[in-house]
């Protein structure tokens, strides 16, 4: 951490205080480079030993001095210590060997040394890259540097926020941390000088690697095979899945996960979505919950201050209301002047809303304006065959749904909430306090807040293309008892469609660089999480144009 600390106070912040952690390409490379010298390998003699020998993977502590290390590799001669540090670069062309992050590193490993009775004059540094090793003297200067790095690092861990974040720094794309970080974001909403919205660079990457897996066959099992997991079903040959390439888990029904799977996923941080065989999302496996406290506390603060509260809910609802004007007047064959105009006017009502509940009523009479116009936007491709359900639409029904259009607005939202939740929780958020949406015994109220600008341009959006286009077929729902809900079938059309829409690439209306729906939501709760902990003075929610 005092590494990350002299690299980046913000970064040495986010991993020790906040316990934020993300690999990239280069951590992973940098384990790799480590794998010998992390094997515990060698004794390690009191001072005054007059063996000579090699130790690696050595773990000491300081208590006066208040560090702990691992060193890579200590080289030994009587009581006289050379700690080496493997690093996996090039060594730089600098006049001291080394940056001062790697300096100051090797530096607090010889303190660490010398408080435990041995003699340090000098490390080594030793560069996978280009095979060299740079000798490192400890003089007086970087003894004094390293100390005051130290205490700088335990003065910034005392404070509730992160430092601010480094002004178009070079240092910025290589770092791991960066789509938590969002630097060039966070400047240019805290109205910083040197940003402008065209120079905000794309740090963020514009899609997940990692996609989710749905298991939706009844009686289905899901077992651990090493790194992959299994899923045997009844009528065909088990798969094999990747863990690295898994996000996350859905299961549908009566579908079963060893207890071994559960473990491994938990332990590597991918949670487990369960959803009932109707697409009710009902529960969530996942490890333990993020370190960020303070992030919940100010949640809760801001919760229990109602004209905080309400000015979210304004901002929130506002757009939802934008956002579905956008949708219809984009699919609209013939633009419903009235409901356009309305819906404009409603949503300058939302923004000067003065209590909750009127808010609520804002809300709903929107929500009605908005749903007699989907209905125009419904234009399936070929006429129902006799007998067969209708993709007819007369406003929203749920719990049960009782027609194909509110089984897969139902399905969707559902989907949404538990991808909204998922992101929410990674982030440090509790997804069960919102400020719209009341407290309910097992509803994520913040969830379903921060889902109300994304519900028209996500969900709405896949269920008139799926229908219009005949991806959906009325083949692909069943009515039981008024119930109308999707077969297997129609849920993974519905589900393939979801998940591309998720994974396309829009325009980023603030920053204006390309990054994918599923990455936008995490962009937009860490910019909330900015706004809650004060970093930027309002929430920017999603609007398209």
């Amino acid at each position: 951490m005092l590494n990350e600390h002299a690299y980046c106070p913000r970064l040495a912040y986010l991993e020790w205080v906040q316990g934020d952690f993300r690999d990239n390409a280069e951590t992973v490379d940098g384990r790799f480079q480590h794998r010998n010298v992390d094997v515990e390998r060698g004794d390690m003699p009191d001072p005054g030993d007059e063996a000579r020998i090699h130790a690696r993977s050595v773990k000491l502590s300081a208590p006066q001095l208040g560090m702990i290390a691992t060193i890579d590799l200590v080289e030994l001669h009587g009581a006289r210590a050379t700690p080496v540090d493997y690093k996996r670069g090039r060594a730089p062309d600098t006049e001291e060997g080394a940056w001062e992050p790697e300096r100051v590193q090797l530096c607090a490993q010889a303190l660490i040394l010398e408080e435990n009775g041995y003699e340090v004059q000098a490390g080594i540094l030793y560069f996978v890259g280009s095979k060299q090793r740079v000798e490192i003297e400890f003089d007086d200067r970087l003894r004094a540097r390293t100390r005051e790095l130290l205490a700088e690092l335990r003065h910034t861990a005392e404070h509730d926020a992160p430092p601010p974040p480094l002004v178009d720094s070079p240092k910025c794309p290589r770092c791991s941390l960066v789509a938590i970080c969002l630097p060039d974001e966070t400047n240019l909403l805290r109205d910083c000088a040197d940003i402008a919205r065209d120079g905000v660079r794309r740090l963020v990457p514009a899609r997940d690697d990692a996609l989710p897996l749905y298991v939706q066959s009844p009686g289905a099992k899901i077992g651990r095979s090493g790194a992959e997991l299994v899923v045997d079903t009844r009528d065909g040959e088990p798969q094999k899945v990747r863990m690295t390439n898994t996000s996350h888990v859905a299961v549908f029904g009566a579908v079963q996960i060893s207890t071994q799977a559960i473990q491994e996923l938990s332990t590597r941080g991918i949670s487990i979505a369960y959803l009932s065989s109707g697409g009710w999302f009902y529960a969530l496996t996942r490890g333990m919950d993020h370190k960020n406290v303070e992030l919940r506390r100010r949640q809760f603060a801001a919760a229990e201050v109602p004209e905080l509260a309400l000015q979210i809910a304004r901002r929130l609802i506002a757009v939802k209301i934008r956002n579905s004007r956008t949708l219809v007047r984009r699919n609209a064959s013939a633009a419903p002047a009235h409901s356009l105009e309305r819906l404009k006017e409603l949503a300058g009502k939302a923004t000067h809303a003065p209590s909750l509940e009127s808010l609520l009523g804002v809300e709903g009479a929107a929500a009605r304006l908005y749903f007699e116009a989907f209905a125009a936007l419904l234009r399936p491709p070929d006429p129902a065959p006799d007998g067969a359900l209708r993709f007819d639409f007369e406003g929203r029904n749920r719990r049960p749904p009782r027609d194909p259009v509110n089984a897969v607005l139902s399905l969707g939202y559902a989907l949404l909430t538990k991808d909204l939740t998922l992101a929410l929780q990674a982030v440090g958020f509790d997804p069960y306090l919102g400020f719209f949406h009341q407290p309910r015994y097992g509803r994520p109220a913040l969830a379903l807040d921060l889902m109300e600008e994304f519900r028209p341009l996500i969900v709405d959006s896949i269920v008139l293309s799926a229908i219009n286009t005949g991806a959906l077929k009325p083949s692909d729902f069943l009515r039981r008892a008024g119930v109308v809900a999707l077969t297997p079938t129609g849920r993974g059309k519905f589900l393939r469609a979801y998940e591309r829409r998720m994974d396309e690439e829009i325009a980023h209306p603030i920053f204006g660089y390309r990054i994918s729906y599923r990455r936008t939501l995490e962009v937009q709760i860490r910019l909330f999480a900015r706004f809650l902990t004060g970093e930027i003075a309002e929430y920017p929610p999603f609007a398209t144009r």
